[in-house]
């Protein structure tokens, strides 16, 4: 029979490992998002590599979401790229579809 402890320690457990899947999955919806607004912003690939990687680091400067979608607006912006919010939040979130099932076929 498995005891209190063991059950706790199993569902600590799997709380660790969606956390750490989550965590993947807002990574890589960040950069998919990083490398689709750098296409928009006619950056080459070098950069847009770069520019990727910052966006995913833009995700840490506060909770949720709201840095990463004004980062990438304000940038689009500055290089007259016509995007509205709502545009934006809709990418982000279809990205995010794409992101977790990129990274579900990784993890198997």
């Amino acid at each position: 029979m498995v005891t209190f402890n063991e059950r706790e320690q199993a569902f600590e457990a799997k709380y660790q490992r969606d956390q750490e899947l989550a965590f993947k999955v807002n990574a890589r919806r960040n950069k998919l998002l990083g490398q689709w607004a750098a296409g928009l912003m006619g950056f080459p690939a070098d950069v847009a590599a770069v520019y990727a990687k910052d966006v995913i680091a833009a995700d840490f400067l506060k909770p949720g979401d709201h840095d990463v979608l004004q980062k990438v607006l304000s940038d689009l912006t500055k290089h007259g790229v016509d995007m509205s919010e709502h545009r934006l939040r809709k990418e982000m979130d279809e990205l995010l579809q794409v992101a977790k099932k990129q990274v579900m076929d990784e993890t198997g």
